[in-house]
């Protein structure tokens, strides 16, 4: 199994593919994601490259941390899991209890 790799400061106009052939230069790349925001669809500046092997994933980072790719400088480091996001108090957006929220007559 590989080992995923967090890649940071990536260009709003770095496409996975650019990820893919860059990476490959350290081993075999498994998987490559860039992350978008969903409502734009525009980059968020990082992604994921998942390479084959940890002697690979060392050499990616080696190779790329802090070396520039499309005018921007990379932060390579281990990927490390998604902490659970903890439930933030008062509700989002058009909750009853948080008081905030659009224009709804029946607030009252």
């Amino acid at each position: 199994m590989g080992k995923k790799l967090y890649v940071g400061g990536l260009s709003y106009d770095t496409a996975e593919e650019t990820l893919r052939q860059t990476f490959a230069q350290a081993g075999t790349v498994e998987t490559v994601k860039v992350i978008v925001d969903r409502d734009t669809g525009r980059s968020k500046g990082f992604g994921f490259v998942e390479m084959a092997t940890n002697e690979e994933a060392a050499k990616a980072i080696e190779l790329f941390n802090g070396k520039e790719l499309d005018g921007r400088s990379l932060t390579v480091n281990e990927a490390k899991p998604m902490e659970p996001r903890s439930s933030r108090p008062g509700g989002g957006y058009g909750n009853r209890d948080s008081g905030g929220g659009g224009n709804r007559r029946d607030r009252y």
